[in-house]
């Protein structure tokens, strides 16, 4: 059992794939939860959690969800790369009324970003944390104007945040780019235990959300030593039977942010 604070954890996008995980990972520990997404919860309730259908879009009623909670888990909203329109809502609006949110409990924001934010950096490069943001679509876009937003909320109403630049959170790695970038599903629910009780982070921290993989070159220096977190996991494993499968496509290859990059490219040069 992990010690824990006693105030409940919003878990957003519960739903989901990484919702659905978690929900199940935390609950195992312990931690009282409320989940809620748009769409209904597919599984049994964990011990200890409630489920609301609330759409993000709904800021009172998220409001409401959010009183009494010490930390907020976002991990709702469009979650691959869609027409601007269909993000603008739930990834936009939405996090603007979970913020708003956090600030009226005095709650933590951990964040579920992307390395599709910072996705037109090369693979030849190796960034840290604070590099600059260069988002491969709309759905990276969105995810650096949630990291953005979160600084404003920290230096205008001292919500503190934790962004997680989720790399490729699947079950297991399926091509040679999630040789880097993967991110086991245990390593992801160990990392958010540790944003939870984490006591103080005084500000934003920003986490690459990478497994202990040897061909992650990309991603260098970031938060995760305040918060006690180091992956444990690794891809190198599958490297045999996924090393020379690529996309065969130029755009994909080059980037950090794989396939997305290549979506409607229209540059000549």
């Amino acid at each position: 059992m992990t010690e824990f604070p006693q105030k409940p954890i919003l878990l957003t996008g519960a739903s989901g794939n990484l919702g659905r995980m978690l929900a199940k990972a935390l609950a195992t520990e312990g931690f009282a939860l409320k989940l809620t997404d748009i769409a209904p919860f597919p599984d049994p309730l964990p011990a200890g959690a409630s489920f609301t259908r609330v759409d993000l879009n709904d800021g009172v009623a998220l409001l409401r969800l959010a009183e009494g909670c010490g930390t907020i888990l976002h991990f709702g909203g469009v979650s691959v790369e869609r027409p601007f329109e269909e993000v603008l809502g739930p990834n936009i609006r939405g996090l603007y009324h979970v913020y708003e949110a956090a600030r009226r409990e005095g709650a933590r924001v951990v964040f579920a970003s992307s390395n599709h934010s910072i996705g037109f950096h090369e693979r030849s490069e190796t960034i840290d944390a604070d590099c600059d943001f260069l988002p491969d679509g709309y759905y990276g876009l969105s995810k650096a104007y949630g990291e953005l937003m979160g600084r404003m909320y920290w230096h205008k109403h001292g919500v503190e945040s934790v962004f997680i630049r989720i790399g490729s959170a699947i079950p297991e790695p399926v091509d040679a780019r999630m040789l880097a970038s993967w991110l086991s599903f245990p390593d992801l629910a160990r990392l958010i235990v540790r944003t939870v009780v984490t006591e103080t982070l005084g500000g934003c921290r920003v986490i690459w959300g990478a497994s202990a993989n040897e061909r992650m070159t990309w991603w260098g220096k970031d938060g995760r030593e305040q918060l006690g977190w180091a992956p444990r996991d690794s891809a190198d494993g599958f490297a045999g039977q996924l090393a020379g499968k690529v996309s065969g496509d130029p755009v994909t290859e080059r980037y950090m942010g794989g396939a997305y990059c290549a979506i409607e490219y229209s540059r000549k040069d």
